[in-house]
């Protein structure tokens, strides 16, 4: 990262003004939280004096700007972040953007080529290479890269269309060599070698993909690159390369063995069956999202893997479909690609920015910056956001309202029982229903595992399946091989994703032979002093693995203790993802 001017270049070197600087310019134009500049300047233990230090760090860069004759108002202070106004003529960024852009737009391949040659010139080696910063080259120099390669892609398939096999040439041995799994690129090169009279060389470079692909992915080159290396084997005509039309609007090329994907966007499917329970979430929702206005309005549905997020927000957005003529969506947050992507395909399916009233369940959001990544493009839609994460910064800088999900009571489990199951095969053995209540822990997953286990086998008792579960409370939570369908996967995929200091901490405190902890045995068990405890719980509660539910006490969720604990708590107390675009997190 580097400032220039005239003739004058200073590259920054690592420090934090710099990182701050980074993140303001990766998220141009946009309010950016001071807890996520905080992430990308510390990590994710940033010291007490951080708020403070961010400060300094903003007069430091207001400095450094002056020098190169940038106003110091630049960075602009508001409630909640900062933000740093740029353009195409002030940021490589953004002028890349706006060359793609105008390129996708183009009609002609030979100005489309030619606006990609420009943004591809503006590259200059990895992205903030010289910042040190885990938070930004974990969260946003991935997007970067697939821009690139997006963009290096389309330029190959037009230089190759138009017959300049040479001229592209440099490119490709280049990209193959940064990005040796990209298969595309290896597909134009050898073609590119085979279409120039290089046969041999061709051959030796299918032999070096492949050889690279069984070291290490251990699977073989895709279906393409195998017949080009068939048809080179056989001295074949490749005939004339593929049209070089208009540039589709489509996604990055395919894995190297691709497997069924999930549809990014859909329109709404249907609710969970027999959804029950949620009554004060459900008004608060319909109220909140029913209510007439233009502006978005946003609300986020969070908790544990398996506890019903997705049915909650389907379930409130069926129930709210006249509020919205203008049609109501499901977006995989991590299937899709950033806003202005999705909402291409949004648009493609009916979606109208400036029509009736519509509705968007942005479904499964990881991270903060995704949430932020992703809802600027729908700033006249409602959205229902659901996360693991709480995104408490949705909250601070944008209004959102959370609803933090927590068990179901027992009334509420078997009310899931009874209209899963019937209530007159319920009402048969009241004692045994109970004892299942309690093992699943009031998480509608783990219930709907349960009734399904009995609806697959109709001559078994409740008592026959409470038993059989009993022996293995969290183990056999599972249906098949199905990883939507078992609580021993979701929960695994979920904990590996924690933090290490997280989730140390997390086991420590579900180890503990008490379920509800005070503040003070919490810093006793974690061995931290009484802030760093605090800000070690509030990181556990934003995660969703701990519950503050009574001042003063704290609890890991009970089957999520028994999961951590590998054994079923003491005192039972009282996500799935689709691939067909319906429920993800089953009530």
């Amino acid at each position: 990262m580097s400032i220039s001017r005239g003739g004058e270049l200073a590259v920054l070197p690592d420090s934090r003004p710099a990182a701050l600087l980074a993140a303001l310019l990766l998220r141009p134009g946009q309010v950016v939280s001071t807890e996520y500049l905080q992430r990308a300047v510390w990590g994710d233990e940033p010291p007490l004096n951080a708020r403070a230090t961010l400060h300094t760090c903003v007069l430091r860069l207001r400095r450094l700007f002056a020098k190169f004759g940038i106003s110091d108002d630049a960075i602009k202070t508001l409630p909640g972040g900062y933000r740093l106004p740029v353009s195409g003529e002030t940021l490589d960024l953004a002028r890349f953007e706006e060359l793609t852009a105008a390129a996708e737009k183009a009609g002609d391949p030979e100005r489309e080529a030619a606006l990609l040659h420009d943004a591809l010139l503006l590259w200059q080696g990895e992205p903030i290479s010289n910042i040190r910063s885990d938070t930004l080259h974990r969260d946003e120099v991935p997007r970067l890269q697939e821009e690139w390669l997006r963009a290096a892609e389309r330029w190959f398939d037009i230089e190759l269309a138009l017959g300049r096999c040479g001229r592209a040439l440099p490119g490709l041995r280049a990209a193959v060599r940064a990005h040796p799994g990209h298969e595309r690129f290896w597909e134009h090169l050898i073609e590119a070698l085979y279409r120039t009279g290089r046969q041999s060389e061709a051959l030796a470079e299918y032999r070096a993909v492949k050889r690279y692909l069984s070291d290490e992915l251990g699977v073989d080159p895709r279906a393409s690159l195998r017949r080009l290396e068939l048809a080179i084997l056989r001295g074949d005509e490749l005939g004339p390369p593929a049209e070089a039309r208009p540039a589709p609007r489509t996604e990055a090329a395919p894995a190297p063995r691709p497997v069924a994907a999930k549809p990014a966007v859909v329109p709404l499917p249907p609710g969970p069956a027999g959804f029950t329970g949620r009554a004060q979430e459900v008004a608060a929702l319909t109220e909140r999202l029913g209510a007439p206005g233009r502006a978005r309005v946003t609300a986020v549905v969070s908790g544990l893997p398996g506890i019903g997020k997705t049915a909650l927000a389907l379930h409130t957005a069926h129930l709210l479909r006249d509020c919205f003529p203008g049609g109501r969506w499901l977006v995989e947050a991590d299937a899709g690609g950033d806003g202005p992507r999705l909402l291409e395909k949004l648009k493609g399916l009916g979606w109208d920015p400036d029509g009736p009233r519509q509705l968007l369940v942005l479904d499964g959001v990881r991270t903060h910056a995704t949430a932020e990544a992703l809802l600027p493009a729908f700033d006249r839609g409602t959205v229902i956001v659901t996360s693991r994460p709480g995104l408490a910064g949705l909250a601070a800088t944008g209004g959102a309202a959370v609803h933090r999900l927590t068990e179901l009571d027992e009334v509420e489990s078997l009310g899931l029982l009874d209209a899963l199951l019937g209530g007159d095969r319920v009402a048969a053995e009241p004692a045994a229903t109970a004892e299942l209540v309690g093992l699943c822990h009031g998480f509608p997953l783990a219930l709907r595992i349960a009734a399904t286990r009995l609806l697959l086998r109709p001559r078994h008792r409740i008592a026959d399946v409470t038993a059989w579960l009993r022996d293995d409370p969290v183990g056999r939570l599972a249906v098949g091989d199905d990883p939507a369908m078992s609580v021993p996967r979701l929960f695994g995929a979920f904990f590996s994703e924690l933090d290490p200091r997280p989730a140390d901490a997390c086991r420590i405190l579900a180890g503990r032979a008490r379920p509800d902890l005070s503040p003070g045995e919490c810093a006793a068990a974690l061995d931290l002093t009484p802030d760093d405890t605090a800000a070690m719980l509030d990181r556990l509660i934003d995660a969703g693995v701990l519950e503050d539910e009574a001042p003063g006490s704290y609890r890991v969720p009970a089957l999520f203790r028994a999961y951590v604990r590998g054994a079923e708590p003491a005192s039972p107390r009282h996500e799935p993802r689709r691939t067909d675009g319906g429920s993800r997190d089953c009530q």
